[in-house]
Formats: C-alpha cells, structure tokens, sequence
C-alpha cells in the first residue's frame, strides 16, 4: 500500500507541472524579448495608435534570446510590432495581430504575431533579397481593426 501511494504521489508530482505549463499566459513569459533590438523598419500612428515595426535576422533574434539557432529552422527574420497609446505613450498589450508578408515572387506567407513582452512578434522567411510588402491587421483591446502596410527591402 506504501509504494502505491508512493507511485501516486510521484506522477501527481511529474504532472502537475506539465498542466500548469499549458495553462500558463506565454505573453507574460520573459523570453528576452523585453528590449527588441533591430532596425526600426515603419512607424506609424494609425487610429490613435502608434504601431512601430521592427525586422532583425534570425540570428539577431536568437541572440538577443540567449538561444541557439535551430538548424532546421527555415525562418530568417522575426517580425516584431509594438503598439502604443499615440497621447499617452502607454503599451498596448493585448488583442489579435495577423502580418501578410508578399515576398518578391509575389507568394504570400500569413501568420498570426504572438504576444511576447509588450509587443507582438512571429518568424517568417526574407531569405531571397528584394521587395518584401508587410501588411498588418489588428484588433487591440477597444475592439477597432486598424491596417498598416509598408515594404521592406532585403539586400
């Protein structure tokens, strides 16, 4: 009876955190994702809302994370977006950000930006050089959807 309460409390033990990682708010997780480096890429007010894009390599990226690149990561830019309160300058945090990325060929790639430490941000393939077009639509916590598109150039 000793080993069988043994054993139950053991894989209560080896569970719990399992459930208690899928439940968990990845948005509030520090990452190092905290102070975004690379190039500010747009900046616009839209709505009352200042939306400022940022696009650094992969390995910018992975750096500035403390991690290693994965070898088959196909991914080469990370394409961050930090809204803002145009008046007051206060982060907006919270809603749903989708980026179109056009590539040169004119293929498209379409994600949904995740919410990672006050901006919003998603992995995405700039490999060939050229004119990429990035459109962003999101709908932050007033509920408006707001639009921002701009091109970026890879040499």
């Amino acid at each position: 009876m000793k080993k069988m309460t043994v054993l139950i409390a053991a894989l209560f033990a080896l569970t719990a955190p399992i459930s208690s990682f899928a439940a968990m708010d990845h948005g509030s997780m520090n990452m190092g994702h905290g102070a975004h480096h690379g190039d500010v890429a747009h900046e616009e007010v839209v709505d009352g809302v200042k939306a400022t894009f940022k696009v650094m390599s992969m390995k910018e990226h992975m750096k500035a994370m403390k991690m290693e690149m994965p070898k088959e990561m196909k991914e080469t830019h990370h394409i961050a977006v930090e809204f803002k309160d145009a008046k007051t300058g206060k982060a907006l945090t919270e809603g749903e950000v989708k980026v179109k990325v056009q590539n040169p060929d004119k293929s498209e790639q379409v994600k949904d930006l995740m919410g990672m430490q006050g901006h919003f941000g998603a992995d995405f393939d700039l490999s060939k050089k050229g004119k990429y077009g990035v459109m962003c639509k999101f709908q932050l916590k007033d509920g408006k959807t707001r639009q921002s598109k701009f091109w970026y150039t890879v040499k």
